[in-house]
């Protein structure tokens, strides 16, 4: 696995905080949310290459107009680089360099080092570069776990009131082409399953929202028939095995998500959760609303994962103006919610 830290005895609460690819934002924004969450008690373990950190910390902090945690004040797991590293673009090298980082920290959970995994952004290009052909990090941690079939949720505090805009992606990271025969009657009701048993983290009669597929969710089959054939019937048929949830749906994807609109912005209470049918369907709303807190939660793994909704932050990175809101709220949530 690496080296050994004997810092690390015994189970106890720490997030193994992964550091993504080291040619993106992974270190800046990692060491920005800790030093935004210093005095809050979250205890981390940093997952990545000691020197390259170091080096990150010197020159980032003569740029970044917010402090940075040093990482000499936490625990490191320290990962060398090899091969030659170019800022701002994801090569072979720090494909395989993110890649050991994420087995390494997801074993420190799996072996009770830690109790929950954070994961700065990596660079799929860059993974299949280094020979890892998989579509996201979500893919390589279920096949850690154990091949459970995981699922992609979204959570957000609204910045009034207590209320969480929740959203959960039915199909993940596949062409929009291939959506219609992924999606069925047996994934969706897993996937609502999945999303009720996370929002009764918060309430016990939560309200789910579904989302058509087609425009106007097919207009009584005039714009698609799947709302008619199968989606419609399959709600029906959850809703009466859930008499305690109430589900609305299919509604029309471009107005269903008004309710979350109003709820960000305090003047009303929200749904308890959304349920997209394809990436970008849920990512358009959740993006636009919650960027900077929006947190990335995988469900279905044997332990908690979390991470910011960005990306690699290529052509910011080394500049000190990447801003850390969402990788604060991901170690946030981690911790709330491991």
């Amino acid at each position: 696995m690496g080296p050994a830290l004997p810092r690390l005895q015994g189970r106890q609460r720490r997030i193994a905080l992964c550091l993504g690819d080291p040619a993106g934002i992974g270190a800046e924004v990692s060491l920005k949310a800790l030093a935004a969450l210093k005095g809050v008690g979250i205890e981390v373990v940093l997952v990545g290459c000691r020197h390259w950190l170091e080096r990150s910390h010197a020159a980032l902090r003569e740029l970044s107009p917010v402090p940075l945690a040093d990482p000499s004040d936490h625990p490191i797991l320290d990962l060398p680089l090899d091969g030659e590293l170019e800022l701002g673009r994801g090569n072979a090298a720090s494909g395989a360099a993110s890649f050991a980082w994420l087995t390494a920290a997801t074993e420190l959970v799996r072996n009770g080092q830690c109790h929950a995994l954070t994961t700065a952004p990596i660079a799929k290009q860059a993974w299949h570069a280094a020979g890892h052909p998989y579509p996201g990090q979500t893919e390589r941690l279920a096949e850690l776990g154990g091949g459970h079939e995981t699922s992609m949720l979204f959570t957000a505090r609204a910045p009034r009131g207590n209320w969480r805009l929740n959203t959960l992606l039915a199909t993940t990271h596949i062409p929009l082409s291939e959506v219609p025969q992924r999606l069925c009657p047996a994934l969706v009701e897993r996937k609502l399953e999945v999303l009720l048993s996370f929002c009764r983290r918060f309430e016990t009669r939560p309200q789910l929202v579904v989302a058509g597929l087609n425009p106007h969710a097919g207009e009584t089959g005039l714009l698609g028939r799947e709302e008619q054939d199968w989606l419609i019937p399959t709600l029906e048929g959850w809703r009466r095995h859930h008499p305690d949830v109430e589900l609305l749906g299919p509604l029309p994807p471009d107005t269903c998500w008004l309710g979350a609109a109003a709820a960000w912005r305090g003047e009303a209470k929200g749904p308890s959760g959304y349920l997209a049918l394809y990436h970008d369907q849920g990512l358009i709303p959740v993006k636009l609303l919650a960027f900077d807190e929006a947190v990335n939660t995988s469900l279905g793994l044997p332990f908690l994962r979390t991470s910011p909704d960005h990306g690699t932050g290529f052509d910011i990175a080394g500049q000190g103006i990447a801003r850390a809101r969402s990788m604060a709220a991901a170690l946030e949530t981690a911790w709330e919610l491991g």
